[in-house]
């Protein structure tokens, strides 16, 4: 989606009923992690508590609305496609196509589905940073054309009211008078927020907890990501939420085009080619890769930083290595260590946790 088309969609809808309402930015203080099923119970090492947004508190019927949200086929214009459609948990809630065509017009995206991992942390969303927070997210999928297709949204919001469940769902999380477009869009935040991994084999044996082993091979991956990739995949999120360019195209497009990257929405070319470093958390689950889905397996992917890297302006200046081609220096040994770390990074938990999957008729 375009970033021109984003912004005339956040001015025709979203500034009038949510900046008021849910505040500014991403931050906010953070908040303990409520006690309660339908929040994660395991952080991060390092982390002691879940960022929450200011004007948007996690509660048990805020996260348990947005996630029936997430769930329905109610959201969408043919009331076939929800969001899970497109973000199936099994798949660390990313698509298994390079450009998904599971919405409701049937026609590819623009770019690959991207895995919904610790959003908490995460500031500018999507793959060029187009959406600044949780709260204002789920805005353009609900009404792209060519994802859940709601052009009227206010057709949507008669149509949820319609339905019993969905008023007792909205009054239980915001009040009698809950069931609005702010409303529907907090709750969806509320829910993508407790989209927590940090339960693998990687996170126990850092936490020193049962369970935690990691072989001498992964751990000998584990220090190659540190020296090799800890530019774009660093802290225990595995990404610096940032953008760059890491060599998969020499030419990019101008104006509002898909493939100018980060510089459609900053419009300063130095961004051209940038695109949203993605967690290597649940990698190995989430293929295929790139904001294109253009690799179908994580082999594809480190042979691209081992030989398939190409220049251009804005090449992130880590792999640039001058005079021979730009890439990363790994021998076939160390490739076959990262890729066994990157399997310990798998979250089991959270990509089968009931408490984040569909919910169940109460």
């Amino acid at each position: 989606m375009s970033a021109l088309w984003l912004r005339r969609t956040a001015a025709r809808f979203l500034l009038p009923v949510l900046l008021g309402a849910c505040g500014e930015g991403t931050g906010g203080p953070t908040s303990p992690v409520p006690a309660d099923d339908e929040v994660p119970r395991s952080l991060p090492a390092g982390f002691s508590s879940l960022p929450t947004h200011q004007g948007n508190p996690l509660t048990p019927e805020g996260v348990s609305l947005g996630r029936w949200l997430f769930y329905s086929p109610s959201l969408s214009s043919t009331g076939q496609v929800s969001c899970a459609t497109c973000h199936p948990q099994a798949r660390a809630f990313a698509d298994e196509t390079p450009l998904t065509q599971h919405g409701v017009s049937g026609r590819p995206l623009a770019r690959h589905t991207p895995a919904l991992i610790n959003l908490a942390w995460v500031g500018e969303l999507f793959w060029d940073g187009g959406v600044k927070n949780l709260e204002s997210l789920s805005l353009a999928p609900l009404t792209h054309p060519d994802e859940l297709g709601q052009a009227d949204l206010s057709a949507l919001l008669e149509r949820l009211a319609s339905q019993p469940e969905a008023v007792r769902r909205f009054e239980a999380a915001f009040g009698p008078d809950g069931l609005n477009l702010s409303n529907l869009l907090r709750a969806l935040a509320q829910f993508q927020r407790t989209l927590v991994s940090a339960d693998s084999r990687y996170d126990r044996w850092r936490r020193g907890e049962p369970g935690g082993v990691l072989s001498t091979q992964e751990q000998e991956g584990f220090a190659l990501v540190q020296r090799h990739c800890v530019s774009c995949h660093g802290s225990e999120l595995f990404t610096d939420n940032a953008f760059h360019n890491n060599g998969l195209d020499a030419q990019f497009g101008s104006g509002t085009e898909v493939t100018r990257g980060r510089g459609r929405v900053t419009q300063n070319a130095a961004d051209d080619g940038l695109y949203k470093t993605p967690t290597l958390r649940n990698v190995t689950r989430s293929a295929p890769y790139m904001h294109d889905g253009r690799f179908a397996t994580l082999d594809q992917v480190l042979e691209h930083y081992r030989h398939g890297m190409v220049a251009s302006a804005t090449l992130d200046p880590f792999f640039q290595r001058s005079p021979v081609s730009p890439g990363l220096n790994l021998e076939d040994r160390e490739k076959v260590a990262i890729l066994a770390f990157l399997e310990a990074l798998t979250d089991e938990s959270f990509l089968t946790d009931s408490r984040l999957g569909p919910p169940e008729a109460e």
